[in-house]
């Protein structure tokens, strides 16, 4: 995965129809001045937040994320875009955008299905500060703009759970079309699973054998420079969230046999087992640096059963407590 973010070609027309000056955005966000310039226009997380908060700041507008992710020119999409409006279903949509996003940033968009939702949301994996509001905005605005015009039909989300103090409730609800929860403990974006499974009439299946092939082999060239190891940590972080992710998940995940795997891990003297143990206690560092998460919400999310099967792995790791470890980081970070 890249450790940076590409700025659309596109960025610098929409802020224009909307009047927002791209210079004064620049300038504001301290970023250079010929950056739109760039034909590849690359930024680190950090600088791609403050982007985007400059957007806000200059905007003025509490509705501009939205209207930034609600684009309806297709010639304005970007390949990952116009793979998903191919694609068969809403399902498979948001699936191929989870699954070609990490083409172009240090992001991942998680797809988590309950019963009879299905949440989706957006994790800026290099993050060290929360993500400006209007950044998730936009993003959830394009993935149900994606939805709608796939399915042709104007769908609503079931719910909106927005990690912020209450603010413009109708503008979100008017805009979603469904209810709106603020102070919320992540940011997601949460559908039906019926209309999920609802089926896309932009699906191009010839169209599609043209662009998904580029993506899968610009996503295989990605995973060959990164070694067996870090392959494997990044899918099973990934698959961490509420659910315990099998050997036969990650192999369908590189779109090679469970039995193949098995192999190359042998070959490198690996253990599957050691490889889990790695990501939880990497995620498990980065969720405890988050105050906002509570310890039994941290061992869901890594896939413990009970937060104390969660507690005695991390002592085993840390040599101490969750809560012990979070003060002494907490105090070492002021």
């Amino acid at each position: 995965m890249t450790d940076r973010f590409r700025v659309p070609g596109t960025l610098v027309k929409r802020l224009e129809e909307f009047g927002v000056p791209p210079a004064a955005v620049l300038r504001q966000a301290g970023l250079p001045s010929g950056l739109f310039d760039q034909g590849k226009a690359l930024v680190t997380t950090e600088e791609f937040f403050a982007l985007h908060c400059a957007v806000h700041a200059i905007s003025k507008d509490p509705a501009i994320g939205l209207k930034l992710g609600s684009e309806e020119r297709i010639e304005r999409y970007s390949p990952t875009a116009i793979a998903a409006l191919y694609s068969r279903s809403f399902r498979d949509a948001l699936k191929r955008i989870a699954r070609y996003k990490r083409l172009t940033c240090p992001e991942e968009i998680r797809i988590l299905e309950r019963g009879k939702e299905c949440a989706v949301e957006f994790v800026w994996l290099l993050a060290e500060q929360p993500e400006p509001h209007n950044l998730i905005d936009m993003c959830f605005a394009w993935v149900l703009t994606i939805g709608r015009r796939g399915t042709g039909q104007r769908i609503h989300p079931l719910r909106v759970e927005l990690n912020r103090p209450e603010s413009h409730r109708r503008l979100y609800s008017d805009h979603f079309g469904c209810s709106v929860k603020f102070e919320a403990r992540h940011n997601k974006l949460l559908f039906r699973a019926e209309d999920i499974d609802r089926p896309f009439v932009t699906h191009n299946a010839e169209l599609l054998e043209l662009v998904a092939p580029q993506l899968e082999a610009e996503l295989r060239q990605q995973v060959s420079d990164t070694s067996l190891r870090e392959q494997l940590k990044g899918i099973l972080k990934k698959f961490l969230a509420g659910q315990r992710p099998r050997l036969e998940d990650v192999a369908r995940e590189l779109r090679i046999s469970a039995r193949t795997l098995q192999r190359r891990l042998l070959a490198e003297r690996i253990t599957f087992q050691s490889l889990m143990e790695e990501a939880r206690r990497e995620m498990a560092q980065h969720y405890l640096s988050r105050s906002s998460l509570e310890l039994n919400e941290t061992a869901y999310l890594l896939g413990y059963e009970d937060p104390n099967s969660f507690i005695r792995a991390f002592h085993k790791w840390e040599g101490t407590s969750p809560g012990e470890w979070r003060s002494a980081h907490s105090a070492s970070a002021v």
